[in-house]
């Protein structure tokens, strides 16, 4: 029988601000003095990947995020203000009042007994991206990091510590629409969400890094002979993640455990296949949470999952409910950069590219502002500007090194401005390709203008004729089978001068009029 997939995404962001979500404790992001463990930490929701990279443990906490009593939260302003331009870039209804809520449960990474979250007023609702209805988007705070000891899982486990200075960082949840159809469509969602908010500066969500998690809720359908969805049991979709109860949808099964895109999208095609088989037998799909196991490329069963009732929210009385008009929507609406969707339009547009060389320089933020300087500053050299040139030795040499060192475009020595001038030298003819990328290696190692090292070298390019008809002649009288050869039809012969007057010149000749002078020259012979 064929079965239609109803996917939903849950996906937190650790946001960058520089303090915890409801008070002033740094949020440290260093490799340094992590805790030992000789074994895999256990994969649980509350155990999430997020700030793995926090420095010597216990050190970054206050009263607040330890939940002494007679602590009272004060709400991060810089966390609730990224919240709010993602919403705006996505189109959804930023909220006139919201409020936090207490997520009550108990796990010893969870100091107060309770998460403060958001529940029925989060600061924004709808929106849409990549043609996937946004739910909401509200925050909520982080809670600390558990590290199990021994050489086992369960029983075998020695001891267990916790570091709390995770706890209280603050995190964006997005919810969307179950409106996804498939891994490759769930991927390309969260590419795109990772990307908006690297443009708006609210977080690197960096998946390998824990600060971007995404989760799945999937089930399956049905499908009649004639197309329609076959009426299963109710929506098992909690109110709050989808309200289109009119949809008849199967019984849905939560996955996580997703530390990549690739996970993502397995784990979700993977899901499609085993709910379809063991429909196909007849049996009934259970409600649970399961993980993902990137080694086994399977998802396992972690715990029946609960209901939204089980946490027994209710608004947080620390903390008012908060008037976002007095968070000046308008300057937070005009600080909404140039997002990636109408980038990609105006790169094409603006300087010929093609769709390939678009996602490419569009893809990273710090990328794209880089193509845009060395190309005004190419504009500004060239009257006719060959953006094309531009874009091959930013895409394909620049970054080629850099990825091979590991490094990003921010780390380069090579100004944008720089490597624009290098593209005009070439552009004017007086460097051939292989003199530039020699002096492209020199600038990776220095940070030098190119002119500067054209003149300490001596690379300037030969292009006048005379000199170029001179060494051209005295090939040709060198290599007189060559000659011979070229008359009797064999067309190498003439590559083969071309490439003994380039030998002869030291690289420096123009190839494109050696090419021209060659073809000349022996005509005339």
């Amino acid at each position: 029988m064929r079965y239609v997939p109803t996917i939903g995404l849950e996906i937190h962001s650790q946001l960058k601000t520089a303090t915890k979500m409801f008070c002033g404790c740094p949020v440290i992001r260093s490799n340094e003095q992590r805790i030992e463990s000789n074994s895999k930490r256990m994969s649980d929701s509350n155990s999430s990947s997020f700030g793995d990279h926090l420095g010597a443990p216990n050190t970054a906490v206050c009263p607040v995020c330890l939940a002494h009593p007679g602590a009272l939260p004060v709400p991060n302003k810089e966390a609730i203000e990224a919240v709010i331009r993602l919403g705006i870039a996505i189109n959804g209804t930023i909220a006139t009042i919201s409020k936090f809520d207490r997520k009550n449960y108990f796990y010893p990474d969870l100091p107060k007994g309770y998460q403060i979250s958001q529940y029925d007023q989060p600061f924004v609702k709808g929106g849409e991206l990549c043609g996937v209805r946004i739910t909401r988007v509200h925050l909520e705070e982080d809670t600390g990091r558990i590290q199990h000891l021994g050489p086992a899982s369960g029983a075998g486990q020695s001891a267990s510590l916790i570091d709390f200075n995770r706890a209280g960082i603050p995190l964006m949840e997005l919810v969307t629409e179950p409106d996804i159809k498939s891994g490759e469509q769930a991927v390309r969602f969260a590419k795109e969400l990772q990307l908006i908010l690297r443009y708006l500066g609210a977080s690197d969500a960096d998946m390998e890094k824990g600060q971007m998690r995404v989760e799945v809720n999937i089930s399956l359908a049905p499908v009649n002979t004639d197309g329609t969805r076959t009426d299963t049991e109710e929506s098992p979709y909690e109110s709050v993640s989808s309200p289109h109860k009119s949809v008849p949808m199967g019984t849905k099964v939560e996955i996580k455990n997703l530390n990549s895109f690739r996970a993502v999208g397995e784990a979700v095609e993977y899901e499609i296949k085993r709910q379809s088989e063991i429909l196909d037998h007849g049996d009934k799909i259970t409600q649970e949470t399961r993980g993902w196991d990137d080694v086994k490329k399977i998802t396992k069963s972690q715990r029946l999952k609960e209901s939204s009732h089980d946490y027994r929210y209710f608004p947080e009385p620390d903390i008012p409910p908060l008037d976002l008009a007095k968070f000046d929507l308008e300057r937070l609406r005009v600080s909404v950069p140039e997002l990636p969707k109408e980038k990609r339009v105006r790169f094409k547009k603006e300087y010929d590219l093609a769709s390939d060389q678009v996602e490419i320089l569009t893809g990273d933020p710090a990328l794209a502002d880089y193509f845009e300087r060395a190309a005004s500053e190419l504009k500004a050299q060239l009257p006719t500007t060959n953006y094309q040139l531009l874009v091959n030795y930013l895409t394909t040499d620049l970054l080629g090194s850099l990825n091979r060192t590991g490094s990003r475009i921010n780390d380069a020595k090579v100004m944008p401005e720089h490597l624009a001038h290098l593209t005009a030298l070439i552009s004017q003819g007086e460097l051939s390709s292989r003199m530039a990328k020699d002096i492209l290696g020199e600038m990776l190692e220095t940070g030098l203008d190119p002119e500067e090292i054209v003149k300490t070298k001596g690379m300037v390019q030969i292009s006048d004729e005379e000199s170029l008809k001179k060494a051209i002649e005295e090939v040709i009288a060198e290599n007189p089978e060559a000659v011979a050869d070229y008359k009797k039809g064999k067309g190498n012969a003439a590559q083969f001068l071309v490439g003994q007057t380039m030998a002869r010149l030291k690289g420096k000749g123009n190839p494109q009029a050696i090419n021209r002078l060659v073809g000349e020259v022996l005509t005339n012979k």
